[in-house]
């Protein structure tokens, strides 16, 4: 089932999150009652790895990465056009034509993205395998979605890696987010979704860029709160 809980008080006052770790606690939160054991939470880099690492420890979760990457237009590399991600392709062939992109250059851009997705994943797990999803709930979490390209990417990676649910929460959204994912989620969670809808930044009072240190430090943090939970 999906689902957009934007009628709470939060969305109504149209409030703004204070930073990244806030919108993940209070995510956190309201996920505490939809999702069940066992379930796998994954952030996408990079700012929603922080998110997700509140998120993770409300649930009691391991936390985990995956790295979607938008694919932009030949020549408007800001106008997206689909995502990959490890091993999977969200690709938007009926815009691709109708802009008339040329799909020699739509390709090749396929493959820089998809080096960049390898070349990150491999940074980001330093050589540790992925967490297992087969059945179980897959928690894709970002800090925010614009397009809804990435996630569609992300989920389609937890699809093919035999996750039982697949679950997107974010903060921040724009309006239908939940229609333009229907055919690659069960549910979609977002906390508020703007009117007028500019930019993910516009609900955070802090909105930083994430250096891959802290993306390093969240995972390691999530890793070792399993382990002591599994002790």
């Amino acid at each position: 089932m999906l689902s957009s809980p934007t009628g709470s008080e939060m969305a109504a006052r149209q409030r703004r999150f204070h930073d990244r770790v806030e919108a993940g606690e209070l995510l956190g939160e309201v996920l505490a009652g939809l999702v069940r054991p066992p379930a796998v939470v994954l952030g996408i880099p990079r700012g929603g790895v922080v998110t997700a690492a509140r998120v993770a420890a409300r649930l009691g979760a391991p936390l985990d990465v995956v790295v979607p990457r938008k694919v932009g237009a030949p020549g408007n590399p800001e106008l997206a056009v689909g995502a990959v991600a490890d091993g999977v392709q969200a690709i938007d062939e009926p815009a691709i034509r109708r802009l008339g992109l040329d799909m020699v250059a739509v390709r090749a851009e396929v493959a820089r993205q998809t080096a960049e997705v390898a070349r990150r994943t491999a940074a980001y797990r330093r050589g540790l395998p992925p967490l297992e999803l087969a059945c179980r709930t897959a928690v894709l979490v970002d800090d925010g979605v614009a397009t809804g390209w990435t996630c569609a990417a992300a989920a389609s990676y937890t699809r093919r890696a035999g996750a039982a649910r697949v679950l997107v929460a974010v903060p921040v959204g724009p309006p239908g987010l939940a229609e333009r994912l229907r055919p690659v989620v069960d549910q979609v969670v977002v906390l508020l979704t703007p009117d007028p809808y500019l930019n993910v930044g516009q609900a955070y009072e802090r909105f930083a860029q994430v250096a891959d240190d802290e993306v390093l430090r969240c995972l390691e943090q999530g890793r070792r709160g399993v382990r002591g939970a599994q002790a």
